[in-house]
């Protein structure tokens, strides 16, 4: 029973690693924060392998686990007071990486983390208002306000950057 257990979780993680180290990674801002996030998280996740794997919506409930340990890494003390050497910038991955995708890749990252979660849910992972506020724990209206500001945020920031001003 349990290596079949073991087996299931496995099979998963390595089917979905590649989507949930994207999703972390927009939510991070960086390669190694995001793969640090996902060990979290997998790790959550391993620990309620019962319940989860009888989840009507593995993925959801997976989604679910990674942007709440997000938020509660950035509300901690913790990430306030350490901050990471910017002179190791992360490199993008091979194949197609134009300048537009690079603008809105640097005004996603400089958004909030509430802000930049709630894009990334609603836009990265097509989720609904109810689902994003489902997943973060806060109230449909504050996943609307939050999402407003962050879009006004990124078109202001899109406006500055594609107007040669950057």
């Amino acid at each position: 029973m349990r290596h079949t257990r073991e087996a299931e979780y496995t099979d998963y993680v390595a089917a979905r690693l590649d989507w949930l180290r994207r999703t972390a990674f927009l939510l991070c801002k960086d390669s190694q924060s995001a793969d640090d996030l996902v060990q979290t998280a997998m790790t959550r996740l391993y620990t309620h392998w019962g319940k989860a794997r009888n989840a009507a919506n593995l993925d959801a409930y997976t989604r679910t686990i990674l942007v709440r340990v997000f938020l509660a890494e950035r509300t901690s003390a913790w990430s306030r007071r350490v901050t990471l050497d910017p002179a190791y910038q992360d490199s993008p991955a091979k194949g197609p990486d134009h300048d537009a995708v690079m603008d809105v890749r640097q005004a996603l990252q400089e958004l909030p983390p509430r802000q930049r979660a709630t894009v990334v849910l609603r836009y990265y992972c097509d989720l609904t208002v109810e689902e994003a506020a489902q997943i973060m724990g806060v109230s449909p209206g504050t996943v609307k306000s939050q999402t407003s500001k962050a879009l006004a945020t990124l078109r202001n920031a899109l406006a500055h950057a594609w107007s040669g001003a950057a």
